[in-house]
């Protein structure tokens, strides 16, 4: 991952020596329109900027780019117009419309040395954030590469004079965008060279650099502390499981917070194996785990005033003479026992660990996400992940996800259905007996391993964290990177409001 250096600039437009400069346009009620902030730009060309831009057949629309050469009429080779889509009632455009506008630029301007967006003026932190996470490339398994990313990024803030507050928002937005692309860089390792230990490695390496506390449980450790949906799970591969514990805490922490990640490195579905169709998609289904560890390293850099404390169990689901069956009993940590009725299932077994471990450290809340349930594609769609949990805390952190861009629906936890999980030999089985609320299951049978009085939300990412089709907005092809900014927001909002 090379991510862009940014800069905050006041210099007029006119002055900024570039090869590209990004403005945006909008779907006005008669056509395209330019958007609020580029009438400098726009005077460069006499006033004839629009009428180029309509002669170049350009509409406004979302993930649109055009580029208009400058001809000399300012520093600059080419104007880059970037869709912003409909403004929304009042006129105005949202974050994630210049986030997204902003990433289809910078993934048109891939090669491109250097760059000065005039979308900073709408909305700074989303600018910076969606030139980012566009100009994301994972190439470390490319012989040729090809383009590199954008170099250097002048970002073009309000005009308000507020120099040092812009300046500090430029560098929490890149920051998070960081986080966003190391959980990409993870997830899109594959899974020969990204295994329960070399994860467990590069974790610790990360929050070594980041000053983060790092404790790392090998099989003989679960073994001993009695982790046996980790081992259970793990117990198929010739490369055995690891949890992952991370710990920042900052000065003056006003909360404690608990982070769990699914961390299954690749997904046969086990004894009760998958189809062989998209398979390899299942190098995603540690996406919960990536997104944690990058969020909690996230956390130190920009020192929330919070405990945040990381529970990741990773393991890796095979078919062989060792794997664990459907029949199987596992007692797990804590001591409840499991049936097995689906090694497919396997996701919640080691969140099952995780999420009783986590709650012995009585957070002040617990935050889970994993690619838990394909009935999550199935009820919501590959872009709207499913939060569960405690209501009031549920409802918090479905409003934060909607809220930051990356999106979330708030489900219910109907109580009819744990009596579908019930077992004739065990205190719970993993799965019911019929397709129905699949993911709602989920939540209801990871919510018996949750502490009493613990507010907690568990985010299905199965869809939404994995891109198989082409990209859109700043969001490439493969993964995502969710939901790193739904949890950096949550952090931040539990430390303003507790």
């Amino acid at each position: 991952m090379t991510a862009p250096k940014f800069a905050p600039t006041s210099s007029a437009p006119t002055g900024l020596a570039t090869d590209a400069l990004v403005v945006g346009t909008v779907q006005g009620r008669e056509g395209v329109e330019l958007a609020p902030g580029a009438a400098d730009i726009d005077a460069a060309f006499d006033g004839g900027l629009l009428d180029l831009l309509q002669a170049l057949g350009a509409t406004g629309k979302a993930d649109e780019v055009v580029k208009v050469p400058t001809r000399g009429s300012l520093p600059a080779r080419v104007v880059v117009a970037a869709g912003l889509g409909r403004p929304q009632d009042g006129g105005e455009v949202s974050a994630e419309q210049v986030r997204r506008a902003s990433g289809a630029a910078a993934r048109a301007l891939a090669g491109t040395e250097r760059v000065a967006v005039a979308l900073g003026r709408l909305d700074l932190a989303a600018a910076v954030e969606g030139t980012a996470l566009g100009a994301y490339a994972f190439t470390e398994y490319k012989s040729e590469p090809g383009s590199a990313p954008i170099a250097t990024v002048d970002v073009l803030a309000p005009a308000d004079g507020n120099a040092k507050e812009h300046k500090a928002t430029i560098k929490a937005a890149a920051a998070i965008a960081e986080a966003v692309c190391v959980a990409r860089d993870l997830v899109n390792t594959p899974p020969n060279d990204l295994f329960p230990a070399s994860f467990a490695d590069r974790a610790a390496e990360l929050a070594g650099e980041a000053g983060v506390d790092v404790e790392v449980l090998d099989e003989k450790a679960l073994r001993k502390q009695g982790f046996g949906g980790v081992l259970g799970v793990g117990g198929g591969s010739s490369r055995p499981p690891r949890l992952v514990r991370l710990r920042y805490k900052g000065s003056k922490a006003r909360a404690k917070v608990a982070l769990v990640g699914k961390g299954i490195t690749f997904d046969t579905g086990g004894i009760s194996i998958k189809p062989a169709a998209n398979m390899d998609e299942m190098t995603s289904d540690m996406a919960g785990a990536a997104a944690v560890v990058a969020t909690t390293v996230l956390a130190a850099k920009l020192h929330y005033p919070l405990e945040v404390v990381a529970t990741v169990p990773m393991a890796e689901n095979m078919p062989s003479g060792t794997a664990y069956r459907p029949g199987d009993v596992l007692r797990m940590y804590g001591g409840k026992t499991v049936e097995v009725l689906n090694t497919d299932a396997e996701g919640r077994l080691i969140l099952a660990d995780a999420i009783a471990r986590a709650c012995e450290d009585q957070p002040d809340y617990l935050v889970e996400t994993s690619t838990l349930t394909g009935a999550q594609v199935v009820s919501l769609g590959k872009r709207t992940a499913g939060v569960m949990g405690s209501e009031e805390f549920r409802d918090r952190v479905a409003a934060i996800a909607a809220g930051s861009g990356e999106g979330g629906w708030a489900m219910p936890l109907p109580e009819e259905l744990r009596a579908d999980l019930d077992s004739k030999i065990a205190d719970i089985a993993n799965v019911t007996g019929h397709r129905w609320g699949g993911m709602l299951v989920a939540g209801v049978f990871l919510r018996e391993f949750v502490a009493e009085g613990v507010p907690w939300a568990h985010i299905d990412i199965a869809g939404p964290a994995f891109n198989s089709a082409g990209p859109w907005g700043y969001t490439p092809k493969g993964a995502t990177g969710l939901p790193v900014r739904t949890l950096a927001a949550v952090l931040a909002e539990v430390a303003d409001h507790g």
